[in-house]
């Protein structure tokens, strides 16, 4: 057993969300969104380093050592896997661990709209789950990517960076890379998976041109793909998108943006009215005809006021989404306040 394992599975048994491991500073779990101390003296920089080096490969280690910083995974016995990027500071070697249960949440368990299930049944098109760090992206991928396993017959390719939840094989066939140990970026990955017959293909993080054209252009020849983009709203991921393109080539994203996107989902993780837990909050669009003309027409502005109005088709904002949450007295109404102030 690892000498960190003890530190991780106290992260796990106190329902953090994250573990970070500061040469010269206490351990910290990141516990409904507050950072806490968990050990009662500091670490060494020596203690941090064997801590951190003592589980990773060693490939990745020499990588760390000549890069200054890298981002792996790390598995306990128990199956429960934690992303992690370590990196070095002034004081030494230091360590993040992202947790990620053994278990893939489904549908259900994370109260995710209806309308997003249909967006699995899609054939083709590519689905945007958004939102800022911490706020369940992976998670939600994940519960997307295990309903189409179970349910499906077909070919599956995640590319992640790293691999964080693991899926077995059920009804369809998968495979996982990640970045570093089996690809060199997102984009030559993306660029392989189109010779490799996949159906579904999911990217941990569409962060650069070369990776969301590659995306597109596979949502528009008969793969369904489903990447993250750290933006706060359905009209800020699709500006987020366009502006990736250089200018010369903006009215193509937008025309093939206008045709292949399904649908938009914007999510924000809440501490729950009593405060033992996290509760998540939900944006969706659905590119209806109104929607895609909208994009064509780079309306964007208008994307807010027709997701009020496409409520029938399954759309929702983040007001109501609040508002539904405050009348369930899962969170608080300032709370709410609080979030509808800073998207105002």
């Amino acid at each position: 057993m690892a000498k960190i394992d003890s530190y991780l599975q106290t992260c796990i048994d106190q329902k953090g969300s994250d573990l970070h491991i500061a040469s010269e500073s206490p351990v910290y779990v990141r516990e409904l969104g507050r950072l806490k101390p968990i050990s009662p003296e500091p670490l060494s920089a020596q203690t941090c380093e064997e801590l951190i080096f003592e589980i990773l490969e060693p490939a990745t280690q020499t990588r760390l050592r000549e890069e200054w910083e890298v981002d792996s995974a790390y598995t306990l016995p128990n199956g429960e896997r934690f992303r992690l990027n370590a990196y070095r500071q002034r004081k030494g070697w230091d360590a993040v661990f992202r947790h990620f249960s053994s278990k893939v949440a489904s549908m259900e368990d994370l109260n995710l709209p209806p309308i997003v299930r249909k967006f699995t049944d899609a054939n083709q098109g590519l689905i945007l789950i958004t939102g800022p760090g911490r706020c369940g992206k992976s998670t939600t991928c994940a519960s997307l990517i295990d309903h189409i396993n179970e349910n499906g017959e077909d070919h599956i390719i995640t590319i992640e960076d790293p691999i964080e939840y693991i899926h077995q094989r059920k009804g369809c066939l998968v495979n996982q890379r990640s970045v570093g140990p089996h690809t060199a970026s997102f984009s030559s990955a993306l660029r392989s998976a189109l010779r490799e017959d996949p159906d579904i293909i999911m990217v941990g993080e569409m962060r650069d041109y070369e990776t969301m054209s590659l995306a597109l252009t596979a949502s528009e020849t008969g793969h369904l793909v489903i990447g993250t983009l750290h933006t706060g709203s359905a009209a800020a991921t699709i500006s987020r998108v366009i502006n990736l393109f250089p200018a010369a080539e903006q009215s193509q994203a937008v025309a093939s943006l206008s045709e292949s996107l399904v649908g938009i989902v914007s999510q924000r993780l809440l501490v729950n009215a009593e405060g033992n837990r996290m509760v998540p909050a939900f944006e969706i669009l659905v590119n209806s005809l109104a929607v895609a003309n909208t994009i064509r027409g780079e309306e964007f502005h208008k994307i807010p006021s027709l997701i009020v109005t496409g409520m029938a088709q399954g759309m929702q904002n983040m007001e109501s989404s609040l508002k539904a949450l405050v009348a369930g007295k899962k969170i608080t109404q300032a709370q709410a306040d609080e979030i509808l102030a800073e998207e105002s």
